[in-house]
């Protein structure tokens, strides 16, 4: 299979690069393009249509399309009958010329999955992990998984399982296949996204100040983007069609919030928006493992560790009620390992509390739902890390 960079097109970023320029597109306008032929699915999309709704001339968007099927990101989908003249010729995405690689790098376990360019995943592998464990530690275990899910899937033609695509075990620049763009990496945060550095992660002091994405670009020789997970997961939510401004709580060996606000994700001036389950709810409330007392993060979890989820849930949805206070969100959704345990618990639990703030302040409650995605949330949204600046959205 041929790299998705057509001739005389610049190469992908460098390790530890800036922007994720990873399809080496000339121009926005091929982006906006690629977006809708990703949009239209099998079905395609004429060249009209995309001049119609990209507001390019005609003659701009043959010049596009004809680079983009040079390059092998499209195709020919027969044609469609029009109003009047001729039948007409539409195109669509080829999803197998670009893969990217989400990581759910969580406190005890590694999740990687393998997704062509319309964020389909065609490769999974997930193994047990100890985040304290250490840099060395950590970093092989995620090396080790991006291999195997690269072999679980199918990158390139003519490859026959036997040999790694990411080159010898040894640290240092790996040889890659040609079709993977780059790899996201979401985490528990608090981190600094632009420069992929981490701060003081809640019981992992020792990460504070590594320059994750550097080390793991260098290790792994493409792109790599880090987030947090949260970020991710919502960032993954947007992607695949949750509309309006939301916020995305998660509730597993942590507890975080996503949140979108007019269709893109909020990460705030320092990028550290989302840091919901250390908002103090109750002063004189049991020592949580950031310092503070009464936690909504240490409250939940407690309740969980002494099988109350309903209590839980009441928890959860007063940390709830203050965010949509402060927001004016549409939705509230709900993901995580603990809710994925106990799924109508929580969305009632969480309802309720919302319905009750509602009928307090005479608004309409807003809704609440477990996200779409289950427990891959997080690392679909990690890969959509790399794949979103490739379709002029937001994401890396």
């Amino acid at each position: 299979m041929r790299g998705a960079g057509g001739p005389g097109t610049p190469g992908p970023a460098g390790p530890g690069g800036g922007g994720v320029n990873l399809l080496a597109l000339r121009s926005h306008n091929a982006a906006l393009v690629l977006d809708l032929l990703r949009a239209a699915g099998d079905e395609g999309i004429s060249r009209l249509e995309l001049a119609e709704r990209t507001g390019l001339t005609p003659q701009a968007v043959s010049k596009i399309t004809a680079r983009l099927r040079e390059d092998g990101l499209a195709a020919e989908a027969g044609r469609r009958a029009s109003t009047g003249g001729k039948p007409r010729t539409v195109l669509r995405l080829v999803p197998e010329a670009g893969h990217a690689v989400g990581v759910h790098l969580d406190r005890d376990e590694v999740r990687a999955v393998l997704v062509d360019l319309r964020g389909a995943v065609v490769g999974e592998r997930r193994a047990a992990l100890d985040l304290g464990a250490g840099a060395e530690a950590v970093l092989g275990a995620v090396r080790e998984t991006v291999t195997g899910v690269l072999a679980a899937g199918t990158v390139e033609d003519g490859w026959d399982g036997n040999a790694s695509p990411l080159g010898s075990a040894r640290p240092g620049p790996a040889r890659l296949d040609p079709t993977l763009l780059g790899v996201g990496v979401a985490l528990p945060g608090p981190l600094d996204h632009s420069r992929g550095v981490l701060h003081r992660m809640t019981g992992f002091p020792e990460w504070d100040g590594f320059p994750l994405r550097e080390v793991l670009a260098e290790r792994l020789g493409v792109p790599v983007v880090v987030d947090k997970d949260t970020n991710a997961a919502a960032l993954g939510l947007a992607a695949g069609g949750q509309g309006g401004s939301f916020a995305y709580l998660h509730l597993g060996t942590g507890l975080g919030a996503g949140l979108v606000i007019g269709g893109s994700v909020h990460r705030g001036a320092r990028t550290g928006a989302g840091e919901f389950g250390h908002q103090v709810i109750q002063l004189d409330g049991p020592r949580c493992t950031c310092g503070n007392r009464g936690c909504v993060e240490a409250l939940c979890l407690g309740a969980v560790e002494r099988g109350d989820p309903r209590e839980a849930a009441r928890v959860l949805g007063a940390g709830a009620a203050n965010l949509v206070g402060l927001l004016d969100i549409d939705v509230v959704l709900l993901g995580g390992r603990t809710v994925a345990a106990a799924p109508e618990t929580f969305t009632d639990g969480v309802g309720a509390v919302l319905e009750a703030w509602a009928g307090r302040t005479g608004q309409d409650a807003v809704p609440v739902r477990v996200a779409a995605g289950g427990g891959g949330a997080v690392a679909v949204g990690a890969a959509e890390l790399v794949l979103g600046p490739v379709f002029g959205r937001g994401g890396g």
